[in-house]
């Protein structure tokens, strides 16, 4: 038994060995392997540190150009200078096209700005911009800025902004008059923009501001006293710096991994009519089977061309702002436009037409293809004073498309 026993403890011993080496081993790997992974970490701690310490120099570098951006826009204020200097001059020359003449420039150079720069010398009183805005403006905006239809009120609003559905007008919103200065002399009235004289524009205006409480009714604007008159919202906007100072914090790489296979459309915005016609091409129906506007009146003689008929709907768009035509049509900006072709002009009830109109309607004159082919044409040189601010259909095949529709809806 005892050389058993002999045996055995050798064996017991020579285990031991083993399993003290492997234990050494496997100690002396996990070592290694945790060696390795401090390493990695000290090393993404140093490039996040020397990240963060750039990133510190980068603002504070950015903080003294605003700062100086800053004192030299409050040197050039104090000394009575605007805020909005000239575009720098390239000084690369590259041999492209010629110096534009002076007259070039003057028409280009037409937008005004919150310092008064830009304006044009000219007056205007609230009387006149009145009898102004009810010719040239009332037909959207109301006799008294107060909107129609769709159209945006230009009065009133004040203590709006901060319900859910604000009124924004230059009384409630807009810090600088020179937006309404210069969006109105650029671009209304609505259809013929550009037509408005400087004169003119400072009277309309006045008027609006006489319409939101700003002015008494004998003030007459000028480019003289244009910068006296302030906005209320005037200190209600900041500059956005967003650009320096949020833009660099959550900007990264667009993800480019796990896309989509294929896209699919699930919607069309057809219904407000932004999407084009999937199923033929209403311009090509129009060429197509347009004849001239005799084709309009073939109603009296026959059934109108369907095609005309699809045509003239899609055409009818430029007119749907203003005016409805079908069942259960009503006065928007303008009439409704039901039965239209006999009628006689100006004849709506409920309905306030301009002079010339009421003028045409006690005169017996009515509504034929031929009168409304030549209104749609050019409506302020076949009526003038109408209130209708559009500057007419210029291509005779939509004018006949027109035509036909409204007589095949507006009769059904």
């Amino acid at each position: 038994m005892s050389k058993s026993l002999n045996l055995f403890l050798p064996a017991i011993g020579g285990t031991a060995l083993m399993l003290g080496g492997a234990y050494g081993f496997t100690s002396r790997d996990y070592a290694e392997q945790k060696i390795e992974s401090l390493e990695i970490q000290v090393e993404q701690s140093t490039s996040t540190a020397a990240d963060a310490v750039a990133n510190s120099r980068a603002a504070e570098a950015e903080i003294e150009r605003l700062a100086a951006e800053r004192d030299e826009l409050q040197v050039i204020a104090a000394a009575g200078g605007g805020l909005t200097q000239p575009a720098p001059v390239a000084e690369t020359v590259y041999g492209l096209g010629r110096e534009a003449l002076p007259e070039e420039i003057a028409a280009w150079d037409v937008d005004v700005l919150p310092d008064g720069r830009g304006l044009p010398v000219g007056s205007g009183d609230v009387w006149t911009g009145e009898e102004l805005f009810v010719e040239q403006c009332a037909a959207c905006h109301g006799d008294f800025a107060e909107g129609s239809g769709n159209w945006p009120v230009l009065a009133g609003g004040f203590g709006t902004l901060s319900d859910e559905d604000p009124v924004k007008t230059i009384g409630s919103y807009w810090p600088y008059l020179s937006t309404s200065w210069d969006y109105i002399n650029r671009s209304m009235p609505f259809g013929n923009a550009g037509t408005l004289s400087a004169d003119e524009t400072y009277a309309i205006v006045a008027y609006i501001l006489y319409s939101n409480d700003l002015i008494d009714d004998d003030f007459v604007l000028s480019d003289e006293n244009f910068m006296d008159v302030e906005l209320p919202n005037a200190d209600g906007f900041v500059l956005d710096d967003r650009a320096d100072t949020e833009y660099t914090v959550w900007r990264t790489e667009p993800c480019m991994t796990d896309c989509k296979d294929g896209v699919e459309i699930t919607m069309h915005a057809s219904v407000v009519d932004v999407t084009p016609e999937t199923e033929g091409d209403a311009q090509a129906s129009m060429t197509e089977h347009a004849a001239g506007t005799d084709a309009a009146a073939e109603g009296a003689e026959g059934a109108i061309d369907p095609a005309l008929i699809e045509a003239g709907q899609g055409a009818f768009r430029q007119c749907s702002s203003c005016h409805e035509v079908g069942e259960n049509a009503s006065n928007r900006t303008g009439p409704e436009l039901n039965g239209l072709l006999g009628r006689t002009i100006g004849s709506v009830d409920g309905f306030r037409y301009s002079n010339v109109m009421r003028d045409a309607g006690e005169a017996g004159d009515t509504w034929t293809a031929e009168a409304l082919e030549a209104f749609l044409t050019d409506p302020r040189g076949t009526m003038s004073g109408t209130k209708m601010a559009f500057r007419g259909v210029r291509n005779p095949e939509d004018i006949a498309a027109i035509i036909a529709y409204i007589q095949s809806v507006g009769t059904e």
